[in-house]
């Protein structure tokens, strides 16, 4: 199958696009890098040509509710228009475990996709996951390493990145099925821990510093607004072992 990846070069982008390609389909790659503007309709319209299936992973750097929430719709708008027009069967948007029920923030802006996709009559496929293990360096490093880690106050249950593209592949190859089980990973861990873990892998032992972030979103974080329910699957790989083969 012909199938385009938006956010084809990001963290699980990368890892999609490569087990598409080796399981003999034909990954299309949709991303600025590539000169894909997914908020550009006409833009998009130019990578869409006999793609079978979309698997939308991409994703947006701002924290801003409103921006987020731009972003989002006028990406998955423009996706979902072009994918009709050229016969898309299934449109599969990875979301977030938490995200509707909070609505703050980047979380906003999953939460309006959502909503935008589960209007429409068929076509689409959700599958809301937890954060991946690879979630923590970049957090490390958006934060800044030094002799002290400040370490954002969160309850996760992180997934393999690689599990979360294996699952979505799943999806795009099958037909279109709505919101689908939520996915997550197979324990639930604390932040300030995995900062610590990740920082010993690298042979690193700064002092750590447990930081609550702010508003509902960081009330989530703490409380487990952002943990899945009984109902999810649960992945294999734990951080611990993740970490080792990295």
């Amino acid at each position: 199958m012909r199938i385009a990846v938006a956010g084809g070069t990001g963290v699980l982008g990368r890892q999609v696009v490569e087990k598409l390609a080796a399981l003999g389909h034909e990954p299309v790659v949709l991303a600025r890098s590539a000169g894909c503007d997914l908020t550009n309709f006409h833009s998009v319209k130019q990578w869409l040509v006999d793609c079978q299936a979309v698997i939308d992973v991409s994703g947006s750097s701002t924290t801003s509710a409103s921006a987020a929430m731009r972003y989002f719709t006028q990406s998955t708008a423009n996706l979902i228009r072009v994918g009709r027009e050229a016969g898309v069967q299934n449109h599969v948007a990875l979301s977030i475990v938490g995200a509707a029920d909070i609505d703050s923030g980047y979380y906003a802006g999953k939460a309006a996709q959502e909503r935008m996709l589960q209007i429409l009559e068929g076509g689409y496929t959700i599958l809301r996951a937890t954060q991946f293990h690879e979630f923590v360096g970049q957090n490390i490093n958006r934060l800044g390493a030094g002799p002290v880690q400040v370490a954002p106050k969160m309850r996760l249950q992180p997934i393999a990145g690689s599990e979360v593209a294996d699952a979505l592949i799943d999806l795009a190859l099958a037909p279109a099925q709505g919101l689908v089980q939520d996915l997550a990973g197979p324990k639930e861990e604390n932040m300030p821990e995995l900062f610590a873990q990740y920082l010993q892998h690298e042979g690193k032992s700064p002092k750590i510093i447990e930081v609550p972030v702010p508003g509902a979103m960081g009330k989530a974080m703490r409380q487990g607004g952002i943990l899945p329910d009984t109902s999810a699957r649960l992945g294999q790989e734990t951080f611990t072992d993740w970490l080792a083969r990295q």
